[in-house]
């Protein structure tokens, strides 16, 4: 086992018929208040037909989708169900029905019921890791789902199920199934991803709503070469005006040039001159072609921004201005980061958030790092950052390493993520540090950083200095965070822990609770008891809890990903209720994902 995996077998915990237990008590209540999707655990509607017919860090240590040219990046939009938006009024549905016919020879077809990307060294759940589940059910939920999501680790393991080179579940088509999978992604700002996913499977198998999710996952990827496989099957109408500036961008990547000016001739009668849309497509065309005409963007006259314009803009390196960007959801940070046109001093901020989410692993991180630094050699004065990050690897005293470590999160007075970030970013310098007794009140951060990449084993080496300390933050993050726990816990050491945490204690005594609970490290017969002397409420949602009971009997470990990032859907662990943290924790622990539970439950007490 490398430092990069804590891939173990789930060990003997919690029986599932623990998650039924919760349950019961509040069939007889008023029932909570959900976070869950808004319909959620309702009967599935019958199957409609969309427009007239979804890293290393993968393993413990291991935009918004919007209508092109319409919706802000920050509205949660389906442009499956709003085509309107990006057509003229005068368009329809008539190519809803229409079949595409691709001549392929059957050694080069791939098939439609296995589509992903990761393989048994990449953390693939398996071929059956929706085993039972009901795709429908499972396709609405992530429809519905507000993404990004509150913790980078169940980000991580919702990634890893929906790359996962699965069998598609039953009473969904391996279409649809693809499309939703492609747009959750595009909102957890896995932008690459979801291109890389949509482009797993032959075109010919695309429906209306996988060529809309298609368009937002090129265009969130900043790749507008990838629409051109599919513009001569998408709208075959030819009356919507993404795809018909689509059809003109990539005959300019071919040369054909007349055809190019065609379609943007066409484009201009219908939107007019000055159209910002179609003169950003222009400049992609102009790109294309290598010409030197030029097109002048003038973004004062542009007051939002959506992913048809940041697409267009981000793939010749424009440099949108921070005005519009300011609006927008943070997954659209995420998209940037992964932008290879822009410089990397521009991309650092983006790649702090993007780590914080789940998208950027610890390696990943550095390495973005030590290409802004080289940016930045000839900067003067040089930043602080880089040099504090090389001394908190290289530094030749220890006390030396952790002051530089300490200096590199704080530099620059971060915000939340970057701060998170930058733990994982230093992962593995803390990783290099020998336990000692010296490290005094630092060992906490170093702890922190080691578990915040998944750096498990390391960090519990340090379990001897912490055992005895329930005042310090690390013994409650190894008590979680340890493969082999810290011993057995009470409720006056929780209570304790909590206490010596200040104004977050309270959140982080219940959550410390809800976390060891869930896997199993507090005796089953006591967990109630010491609940209600807590003051923890282990009551949620009957109907995920079902649905999460449902998933963990059929060993399903793809759909026990997906109901975990249900819910979990917060912009931080303040929003999240220690019932869900319980449930999702001991059903992962459950279906084999211990390793992955417990840097879960690690990251709410570290973050809360």
């Amino acid at each position: 086992m490398t430092k990069r995996g804590v891939w173990l077998s789930a060990s003997a915990g919690l029986a599932l018929a623990s998650l039924w237990v919760l349950a019961l008590p509040a069939l007889g209540q008023n029932r909570p208040e959900s976070l869950l999707p808004p319909g959620f655990g309702e009967a599935p509607e019958p199957a409609a037909k969309r427009a007239d017919a979804p890293s290393p860090d993968a393993r413990p240590d291991t935009a918004e989708d919007v209508p092109a040219l319409e919706t802000d990046p920050s509205v949660d939009a389906d442009p499956a169900d709003n085509d309107t938006a990006t057509s003229d009024a005068e368009a329809d549905d008539s190519d809803a029905d229409a079949e595409i016919s691709i001549d392929l020879p059957p050694q080069a077809r791939r098939s439609a019921r296995y589509v992903g990307l990761l393989g048994p060294s990449d953390g693939n759940m398996g071929a059956a890791a929706f085993s039972g589940a009901n795709g429908r059910y499972l396709a609405r939920v992530m429809h519905r789902m507000r993404a990004p999501i509150a913790s980078r680790w169940a980000s991580i393991v919702l990634r890893r199920a929906l790359l996962s080179r699965a069998a598609t579940p039953a009473r969904i088509s391996p279409a649809d199934w693809v499309a939703e999978r492609t747009w959750l992604l595009v909102r957890m700002g896995e932008a690459v991803s979801a291109r890389s996913l949509v482009q797993a499977m032959d075109v010919d198998q695309y429906n209306p709503a996988l060529f809309s999710y298609a368009m937002q996952a090129s265009l969130a990827s900043a790749d507008p070469a990838a629409l051109c496989p599919m513009t001569d099957y998408a709208d075959p109408s030819g009356r919507k005006l993404d795809w018909t500036l689509a059809r003109g961008i990539c005959a300019a990547f071919s040369g054909e040039g007349s055809i190019a000016s065609l379609y943007l001739d066409r484009a201009r009668a219908r939107r007019g001159e000055s159209s910002p849309d179609v003169l950003l497509a222009e400049k992609v065309m102009g790109a294309a072609q290598n010409t030197r005409r030029s097109v002048t963007i003038n973004w004062n006259d542009i007051d939002r921004l959506d992913v048809w314009r940041y697409g267009m803009a981000v793939s010749t390196g424009m440099d949108i201005p921070e005005r519009l960007m300011a609006q927008v959801n943070g997954r659209v940070r995420a998209w940037r980061a992964q932008a290879p046109l822009l410089s990397y001093t521009q991309r650092l901020p983006d790649a702090e958030r993007a780590t914080a989410m789940g998208v950027f692993s610890s390696a990943a991180l550095v390495d973005f790092y030590a290409a802004a630094a080289a940016e930045d050699g000839g900067s003067t004065p040089p930043s602080p950052l880089f040099g504090l990050l090389r001394d908190s690897f290289s530094a030749e005293e220890t006390a030396a390493r952790i002051i530089a470590m300490k200096g590199f999160i704080a530099q620059g007075n971060p915000d939340g993520l970057q701060a998170y970030a930058r733990r994982v970013a230093v992962a593995r310098a803390a990783a290099q540090i020998i336990p000692s007794q010296d490290a005094g009140a630092d060992v906490s951060l170093l702890i922190s950083a080691m578990l915040s990449a998944g750096l498990d084993r390391d960090a519990a080496r340090w379990l001897p200095i912490v055992k005895a300390r329930a005042d310090d933050l690390g013994w409650g993050l190894l008590a979680v965070g340890s493969p082999r726990g810290i011993g057995r816990v009470s409720s006056d050491q929780i209570r304790q822990f909590g206490t010596s945490n200040g104004a977050d204690g309270p959140l982080r005594t219940k959550l410390l609770f809800a976390g060891l609970a869930g896997l199993g490290r507090i005796p089953a017969a006591d967990v109630q008891p010491m609940a209600d002397s807590l003051g923890v409420s282990l009551q949620a949602d009957p109907t995920w809890v079902q649905a999460m009971a449902g998933a963990v009997r059929m060993k399903s470990p793809g759909a026990v990903a997906i109901l975990s990032a249900a819910g979990l859907q917060s912009t931080d662990w303040s929003g999240i209720p220690p019932a869900h943290l319980y449930i999702i924790v001991s059903a992962l622990r459950q279906v084999g994902l211990e390793g992955e539970a417990r840097m879960i439950a690690a990251e709410a007490v570290m973050r809360a």
